[in-house]
């Protein structure tokens, strides 16, 4: 499958508006920042950001159909803050607990929803990046049901983490489940859905993608859950360290394999002194 540049006025915004990484970033956004104390902030940045990005793809991209994605972020968080402004006591503060987890299991329902009725959210985004003559093809349409369903894999990941550090440890701010396991999936599902679309390009003709490209988000998370893990003395100190070592090792691994690997083209035995790692 071959991408297609978008032609839409907005430039980069444009461009931004079609990937679901963006549609789904409201979604993010609550499911870090909530918590005891940090409810309205969540879903109140959460539905701005929704309705913005609901006008501005509508601005940019007129004529183009509602993205399953961009209405759920709308009517999920518009209904959330309207519960909470009427909550009483005892729902605000089981809502401060609990929404985080109320909103992965709502992403994780929408994603392999999508996928059983055969319209996988990242469809309709991808849509927008290949040609009209992809669009009803079984490689295209495999493609964005695995994509989708990395995506609901990590909320559901997400999900019973912070329901681990909710439910098991009572401690709805812990920084294991709340932070780092969660934020780990996310990025690791935004590292394949940059690194899928590649490998199945590749299958009919060039050469596959590097695994590093997958790897390369991970890799530069560990060295910082390290740090962190250190300053708020989250887990023994060996293990922070341990964390550091790995992450410095990975970094150190890839960018010996991006200096050893030659671009696309060019004879192995040749090394360009501008190739570095991005």
């Amino acid at each position: 499958m071959k991408a297609v540049s978008s032609t839409a006025p907005g430039g980069r915004l444009a461009a931004a508006l079609e990937s679901p990484i963006v549609g789904m970033s409201p979604w993010i956004i609550f499911s870090v920042l909530v918590g005891p104390g940090r409810f309205e902030l969540a879903v109140g940045l959460a539905l701005a950001v929704s309705v913005a990005l609901f006008f501005a793809a509508r601005m940019l991209h007129r004529g183009t159909s509602l993205k399953i994605l961009e209405v759920s972020d709308v009517v999920f968080f518009a209904v959330l803050a309207a519960v909470g402004a009427a909550s009483s006591p005892g729902t605000h503060r089981w809502l401060e607990t609990y929404a985080g987890e109320l909103s992965n299991l709502a992403l994780v329902v929408i994603a392999f929803g999508s996928i059983a009725v055969r319209v996988p959210f990242t469809m309709q985004y991808g849509r927008e990046r290949v040609g009209p003559e992809y669009w009803k093809s079984p490689e295209f349409l495999h493609t964005n049901d695995v994509i989708t369903a990395v995506w609901g894999t990590a909320f559901l990941v997400a999900a019973l983490a912070g329901g681990f550090g909710d439910l098991v440890l009572h401690n709805p701010d812990n920084l294991w489940t709340v932070w780092i396991i969660q934020i780990a999936a996310i990025v690791t599902a935004m590292s394949f859905s940059e690194w899928y679309p590649q490998v199945v390009r590749s299958r009919t003709g060039g050469p596959p993608p590097p695994v590093r490209n997958l790897l390369i988000p991970l890799a530069s998370l560990i060295i910082p859950v390290g740090v962190v893990s250190l300053i708020f003395d989250a887990a023994a100190s060996w293990f922070g360290v341990g964390l550091i070592l790995i992450g410095v090792i990975m970094a150190r691994a890839i960018n010996k394999d991006v200096e050893m690997t030659p671009p696309s083209g060019e004879h192995p035995r040749r090394k360009r002194s501008n190739w570095r790692l991005r």
